[in-house]
């Protein structure tokens, strides 16, 4: 199945203690149906020195949310909204938003 969420994407947290923040999205892992958004649920994760370069103690960092938590701001309006798809007459398939019928792939 295609994507409805990709990566740089701008997304809004519709579920869980971030409900109603916004961030941009830095990676997806589809075989797990997740995502990493910047700025959303951050963890704190206790880590050891590793050698010379990285310094040991409580780092806080982005942990993955699932997709069906997201939803893809709309171009047009900036609020969310849901994606379908749409073949342009070239033939390339884009994400469209469904209220407005924006195209959201450039």
């Amino acid at each position: 199945m295609a994507a409805k969420i990709k990566k740089g994407d701008q997304v809004q947290v519709l579920t869980g203690k971030d409900k109603g923040k916004r961030g941009e999205v830095l990676r997806v892992l589809p075989e797990d149906n997740r995502a990493v958004v910047q700025g959303i649920n951050i963890v704190k994760r206790h880590t050891k020195p590793r050698g010379a370069g990285q310094e040991g103690g409580i780092v806080e960092k982005e942990a993955t949310i699932d997709l069906s938590n997201l939803s893809l701001l709309d171009p047009k309006s900036g609020k969310p909204t849901r994606v379908g798809f749409k073949v342009l007459e070239d033939g390339k398939k884009v994400r469209v938003a469904r209220p407005s019928g924006e195209v959201i792939d450039a």
